[in-house]
């Protein structure tokens, strides 16, 4: 066993750092050595591996470094010609059958982040056993081959984009008359759903889809109050819907007509509910510990199995490869259709909910307010706490020290699969029990990051007010710490 430092740390979905600081040309090295022992040793390395990069400062440049250190161990090399989307990368690995992916993102973050993620050959994140394996060869020295392995530009969109194409209806989604605001968000999918939709002739307009690896004024992160400019444009340029995609476009984010946020628990909920009344595709759901609990309530109208686990993608993807499963996702807006990819994919779902609306003939407003009216309301709110690591043990602790109540309400059961979950009853909504539909069950969860100063609170409950009060209890509890 090495006993290599290094601040390279494999999280859900591999590994990030900050620019210059500790995502560094060493570091990724470091990296993409662990990764090519992998494949030299668990893959068919003469296959290659597919390599690509979003916008992020020297994003090209770190993809680059990444394809010398496989080339000089041996392992083929197809380097992206330019600015890739995750999805279209895991989509060129398994297209092609090659070892692996790497792709050179910090997918949301900040701009001072860049990352390295992992895609292995099934076109998918590296599963839980994968990315172990891979941070056990951290630091193990690399020998370079005879003769270095060729390094041929590639570009993954022209094998992608009819894939994605030929899976929705665009013939419906043009019929319907409906209008979209796309918005990239300065990443990865700049260009692409829109150039979809104009060949389509679907009348669309697209924000933020420059080149800015600075990311002015936001995160690209489809979510408030990154997305406060989506919200008012959608409603200047007169659309029926606002897609999001985030800095590599493998999230979801979305606004409704009115310029009302439709957030992933809604949007996976959406959906969900129409593959199984209009495609009706056989095979279970996955949901993150941290996601809606609305989805057990349409999986259980339709007999469907429902699997809970972990957060991070790689769980859905662990059990889109060993179980029969439909669909997947998380509360970030990462959500997978197996028939496509063990992988998320925010162009593909973006051309789904307009393919949705085309079919139910409803705005995505109306489909979000049919969903409330049949399986009750449930709404949803997360904060994300920037504390030191004693805060964050601090706040564990005292959250699974056996409180009975939390918030001024009674703490009905808790739950740690990924965090600390509290079930609340409200009282409210106990009086409404013989109710059809019932109100959302109550929770509330804490879970600290492995790799940031970070403590994330999330929470659901049947009113905006009832969300809000929580989540602000929770910030006093943490921090009382």
């Amino acid at each position: 066993m090495s006993t290599f430092s290094t601040p390279v740390k494999f999280g859900t979905d591999g590994w990030r750092g900050i620019i210059a600081d500790d995502f560094t040309y060493a570091n990724v090295r470091t990296a993409v050595e662990a990764i090519a022992h992998y494949v030299l040793k668990h893959g068919d390395a003469g296959a290659g591996v597919c390599i690509g990069y979003d916008t992020r400062f020297a994003s090209p440049q770190f993809a680059q470094v990444a394809a010398e250190v496989l080339s000089k161990a041996g392992i083929p090399v197809l380097l992206a010609t330019d600015v890739t989307p995750t999805p279209a990368l895991s989509y060129g690995v398994r297209a092609r059958k090659a070892a692996g992916g790497i792709m050179i993102t910090s997918s949301h973050n900040p701009a001072q982040w860049n990352g390295v993620k992992y895609k292995a050959s099934y076109g998918g994140s590296g599963a839980p056993g994968i990315i172990k394996q891979i941070e056990g060869y951290l630091g193990e020295p690399l020998p370079d081959a005879a003769a270095p392995a060729a390094i041929t530009p590639t570009d993954f969109l022209p094998d992608y984009i009819p894939a994605v194409e030929a899976f929705a209806d665009l013939s419906a989604i043009k019929a319907s008359g409906y209008r979209y605001l796309v918005d990239s968000m300065y990443g990865a999918g700049a260009g692409v759903l829109k150039g979809i939709f104009d060949r389509a002739g679907i009348p669309s307009v697209e924000i933020r889809g420059e080149r800015r690896p600075d990311f002015p004024g936001i995160n690209p992160e489809p979510i408030l109050p990154h997305i406060a400019l989506t919200q008012k444009k959608v409603v200047e340029e007169k659309c029926d819907a606002g897609l999001i995609t985030d800095g590599d476009a493998d999230r979801i984010g979305s606004v409704d007509e009115n310029g009302n946020v439709v957030d992933a628990h809604k949007i996976f909920a959406v959906l969900l509910h129409w593959l199984l009344t209009r495609k009706e595709w056989p095979g279970g759901v996955t949901r993150a510990f941290n996601t809606t609990k609305m989805l057990d309530r349409i999986a259980a109208k339709f007999r469907r199995r429902l699997y809970e686990h972990g957060i991070g993608f790689k769980y859905v993807c662990d059990l889109m490869l060993s179980e029969d499963i439909l669909i997947g996702g998380e509360e970030s807006g990462g959500v997978g259709i197996s028939k496509h990819l063990p992988e998320r994919d925010g162009i593909l779902n973006a051309l789904l909910i307009a393919n949705v609306m085309a079919d139910e003939k409803k705005t995505l407003g109306e489909l979000v307010a049919a969903l409330q009216a049949e399986f009750g309301e449930h709404h949803y709110g997360r904060i994300d706490m920037h504390i030191d690591d004693r805060l964050k043990q601090s706040a564990i602790a005292r959250a699974s020290s056996g409180l009975k109540d939390f918030a001024g309400y009674k703490v009905l059961r808790t739950e740690d699969l990924d965090g600390f979950k509290f079930f609340l009853e409200i009282p409210s909504d106990a009086a409404k029990q013989d109710q059809t539909p019932l109100p959302a069950e109550t929770w509330l969860l804490l879970r600290a990051s492995g790799t940031e100063p970070l403590l994330r609170v999330y929470c659901e409950s049947s009113s905006p007010e009832n969300v809000a009060k929580i989540l602000k209890a929770a910030e006093q509890f943490v921090l009382a710490g």
